[in-house]
């Protein structure tokens, strides 16, 4: 489908625009007090952002309904769970359009809880962003609500709520923006979403599994508190052992996850024991088969829609070129494998071989592969089990070896201004954080529309955080890509420039689920 987009909020049934003086009315879950909020900000749906919006190509409209139902997700030979999911898979529907069309969504909640969607890495209207409590009301049981907004840039994208731990359920599926000057030649193309999957497994769900985190590790020992300092500090869990963990109350066995390490996510590598990994909603051992010819040109577009999993990827017997990283071209570089934190996204091209192939996502650190194939001749698939030698064979590319393309380099200059976030918290303590606090609404990091903005994130804890900012893209340093979710690793800094011309509230948080529930997340404000 090729169309072009607007950014125009619309009412839907039971729902509305979601400007601050609106939230005061908010249910208890998504609640925004004004009296609190601070003045002399730009509102989500105020007149600066309506002048963004028109300024933005207008063109054909693209419209769509979705649904987030209960539904269950057959796990072929490992069985049949419940889910909430769009519509009756996972992930959801795949949503096309073409760069400079208008999109028109409306969501019909039929679920027991209220809800939202985040369009994550578009730079859309601020009042479309999907944040409820910041830009919108969430959407309660039994209503509606149409996401209306202008599509600039071409890419690949992805959509799930921001509503509690919900994405670490089965409420996700691809946005592909096509780009109508595609300069790419390819014969096929793949869209290939990872996860890591618990929800429904046992009695598991992601609230419980938040519930757990927050329980197991807070002990109270002398380095369980101290944001500052963080660490990813196990003092007091004595009792913990092996991959497990101590059991949660309530339903399900433990989730919680010790021993995992990865030299390449600088140590710990996460927090969550899934019992499966996921390809398109399918496990290794009931794959998806991608079907071509030999020498087919095949352009493949990676999606970590994964809640605390990092996933390194390769395609046994082939070599990858990488060209896009978050929707933005880079210069091109070949590699074996990729490295991808939780919401990046990486474009490749292959040339098929002639065979049948495992496309393997190794769960990085956590010891499990997801798998799917490709089929260009008749014989046997690999087994499940086995690993392409190509995932161990010299480092996995990431984004710090690439370079952005010459098309999406910011212009030179220096930083108008730096907005410098610590990253803090510990696992003792689970208190996950910027600058030694926990997230709520009414915090603000001030900008101004026509800076330059350094954001200098200060990693101080001991664990790995894949840090997203919404509504804009940020260049890497020296050159580097531009991305709008970046891997900050435990002891290091990055520093990553971007434009402020997107007026409004933004959200910038851990893409880690159970890190972005437990507080780190806070907010860019652009000043009026």
């Amino acid at each position: 489908m090729r169309s072009h987009y607007t950014r125009r909020a619309v009412l839907g049934t039971g729902a509305a625009l979601a400007g601050a003086g609106f939230l005061t009315a908010c249910s208890d879950t998504a609640r925004r007090s004004d009296a609190k909020a601070p003045a002399g900000y730009v509102e989500p749906d105020g007149p600066e952002v309506r002048a963004a919006e028109t300024r933005r190509s207008r063109g054909r409209t693209e419209r769509v309904r979705l649904t987030a139902t209960r539904t269950s997700l057959e796990l072929g030979a490992e069985g049949t769970v419940p889910t909430w999911a769009y519509g009756d898979r996972v992930p959801g529907k795949e949503i096309r359009v073409s760069a400079g069309s208008t999109l028109d969504v409306t969501l019909a909640n039929h679920l027991s809880a209220p809800t939202s969607v985040h369009w994550h890495g578009l730079a859309l209207r601020n009042d479309m962003d999907g944040v409820p409590g910041l830009t919108q009301r969430e959407i309660r049981p039994g209503a509606d609500f149409t996401y209306r907004f202008a599509v600039p840039d071409p890419g690949t994208y992805w959509f799930h709520p921001h509503s509690g731990g919900q994405r670490d359920r089965g409420l996700y599926a691809p946005l592909i923006v096509e780009d109508p000057r595609e300069p790419l030649r390819y014969d096929k193309e793949w869209v290939v979403v990872l996860d890591d999957w618990l929800d429904g497994v046992e009695g598991s769900t992601p609230d419980g599994v938040l519930a757990e985190l927050r329980r197991g590790m807070d002990h109270g020992g002398e380095n369980s508190k101290g944001g500052d300092s963080g660490g990813h500090d196990m003092h007091g869990m004595h009792g913990m052992h092996g991959m497990g963990g101590s059991r949660p109350a309530g339903k399900g066995p433990s989730r919680m996850l010790m021993g995992a390490t990865s030299e390449l996510l600088g140590g710990d590598a996460g927090d969550v024991k899934y019992p499966y990994y996921l390809v398109n909603g399918r496990t290794a051992t009931n794959p998806e088969t991608f079907r071509a010819e030999p020498g087919d040109r095949i352009r493949i577009r990676f999606i970590n829609a994964g809640g605390d999993t990092a996933f390194r990827v390769a395609l046994g017997g082939h070599r990858m070129t990488v060209t896009h990283t978050d929707g933005y071209p880079v210069e091109h570089k070949d590699t074996d494998a990729l490295l991808l934190g939780m919401g990046e996204r990486y474009d490749v091209l292959v040339t098929a071989g002639d065979g049948v192939f495992p496309l393997t996502a190794l769960a990085e650190g956590k010891k499990a592969t997801a798998r799917a194939l490709l089929r260009t001749a008749p014989g046997a698939a690999p087994a499940a089990s086995g690993h392409p030698e190509e995932l161990e064979r010299g480092r996995p590319l990431t984004a710090g070896q690439l370079e952005a393309a010459e098309s999406a380099r910011l212009s030179p200059g220096r930083p108008d201004r730096t907005v410098t976030l610590r990253l803090t918290g510990s696992m003792a303590a689970y208190d996950w954080g910027f600058n030694g606090k926990q997230y709520t609404p009414d915090q603000r990091h001030p900008v101004t529309a026509g800076e330059r903005v350094r954001l200098r994130f200060v990693n101080m804890t001991e664990m790995w955080h894949p840090l997203h900012l919404h509504g804009h893209t940020f260049a890497l340093p020296d050159g580097g890509p531009r991305k709008d979710t970046a891997i900050v690793l435990p002891g290091k800094t990055l520093e990553a420039d971007f434009e402020a011309d997107n007026p409004g509230l933004w959200l910038v948080h851990c893409h880690n689920v159970y890190h972005s529930q437990a507080g780190m997340m806070t907010v860019l404000g652009y000043r009026k």
